[in-house]
């Protein structure tokens, strides 16, 4: 098992090769070019951005995956969708769900805090690029505005396949809502598979 140091050039090793835990390469860059690479192979950074100056990734060749014609919505939650509190939509603010990602809950603040300045430049570039996308959840008010965001989820999508970044709620079930959502369009446009790397 060996970690292998990337350079300026766009690869990445077998990721056979890496360790048990998925951690197969360090360094490079989080350009959309390698971003675009390192997930149609699998690949997905995931580091400490304050402990760590180049991004780690990982491609466990065990993942966690959902079939979006199979997402269960459970009678709660049927329930909750019936009431119209809350109203969801796509794109519309993807600043928005990956910054409420990196915060909610005090995220940023934990050790091993992930969702830093760097990875959310280079999901927003891909995003403004058309790869990477965004579910709001909205909570009404009494006039029906859509006045606050309370949970959602972004994630790469290439071709069939959604690969899940993150999810927040600020509100119980809001990024089960995201994600009920985001699986029944999905499947409506096509898509197959919603890989959400790990469990």
């Amino acid at each position: 098992m060996a970690v292998y140091q990337l350079d300026d050039n766009l690869w990445f090793p077998d990721p056979h090769l890496g360790e048990e835990d998925g951690l197969v390469a360090v360094g490079g860059d989080l350009s959309v070019d390698r971003l675009l690479l390192a997930y149609s192979n699998g690949f997905f950074p995931w580091y400490s951005y304050r402990d760590q100056e180049e991004p780690l990734w990982f491609c466990p060749l065990q993942r966690f995956v959902i079939f979006p014609d199979e997402v269960h919505v459970s009678h709660s939650m049927r329930q909750l969708m019936r009431q119209g509190r809350y109203h969801v939509t796509f794109n519309q603010d993807f600043d928005g769900v990956i910054r409420g990602c990196a915060t909610a809950q005090n995220r940023d603040g934990e050790e091993g805090a992930w969702l830093g300045p760097h990875i959310i430049e280079a999901y927003t570039e891909l995003h403004r690029q058309g790869f990477a996308a965004s579910v709001e959840v909205w909570e009404k008010t009494a006039d029906n505005d859509m006045a606050r965001l309370v949970g959602g989820l972004y994630g790469v999508q290439l071709g069939r396949v959604f690969f899940g970044e993150s999810m927040f709620s600020l509100v119980p079930s809001a990024s089960k809502l995201a994600l009920i959502h985001m699986a029944q369009t999905f499947h409506q446009l096509g898509g197959t598979l919603i890989d959400c790397q790990l469990e």
